[in-house]
């Protein structure tokens, strides 16, 4: 029976963000469902035109969600008894916003956001362009302290380390967001959001990936 040595590697990087995304969220409500759904189309056009001014294709904003759904309120009638009635038509989109990060630019897009009559929620989060050239260097990093540690084990247990016979590893996504976020309401958009977009200066990304490696082992 051969024998092996299993070690599982682990792999880090570290390295700055260098893209911005903006996540933002509009909503429309009218007792009239056209009227909802116009007011809703409004926003939009007056977000898009305010980043066009600010320099972004009219294709930049991306949909990630939209939805129209019914609401309701709820009441006590004369006889003191807890019902719901129609409150309107409620349209919610969300969206996204990508661009290259800089302090500069950050600012100038949040002013341009802040100036408009939209007045969407926003989520400001940093990632990175090229997520697949951050994963690469995570697995050799992966490789190369697996080995170190079966060479360590190996050495330390009067063993020679043999030919490589295995490599398990879980196809995941690999986390290459900043942890730093930032959130503006709708009522605090142009106070806050132009003061903090040009001093705003994000964690870098760090990410992580393991493997497991399977070695014959020789005397």
């Amino acid at each position: 029976m051969n024998r092996t040595i299993n070690v599982r590697g682990v792999g880090t990087a570290k390295t700055k963000p260098d893209q911005v995304v903006l996540s933002l969220e509009l909503n429309a409500k009218d007792l009239e469902y056209q009227k909802a759904v116009s007011l809703a189309d409004e926003q939009i056009g007056e977000l898009t035109a305010a980043l066009a001014e600010a320099g972004f294709e009219k294709d930049a904003l991306k949909t990630a969600y939209f939805n129209v759904n019914t609401s309701y309120e709820g009441y006590q009638d004369e006889k003191g008894i807890y019902r719901q009635r129609f409150d309107g038509y409620v349209v919610n989109h969300s969206l996204r916003l990508y661009f290259d990060f800089s302090p500069e630019e950050l600012s100038k897009t949040l002013s341009a956001i802040a100036g408009c009559n939209a007045k969407p929620q926003l989520n400001i989060s940093f990632t990175v362009k090229d997520p697949a050239g951050i994963k690469a260097q995570i697995l050799r990093d992966a490789a190369r302290n697996a080995r170190e540690k079966a060479e360590l084990l190996t050495e330390a247990s009067g063993v020679r380390l043999g030919r490589l016979i295995g490599i398990d590893y879980n196809w995941g996504e690999v986390n290459v967001t900043s942890r730093s976020r930032f959130d503006v309401a709708e009522d605090e958009c142009a106070m806050k959001a132009c003061a903090f977009g040009a001093n705003l200066t994000p964690e870098d990304v760090t990410s992580s990936d393991s493997a497991a490696f399977t070695w014959e082992l020789t005397d």
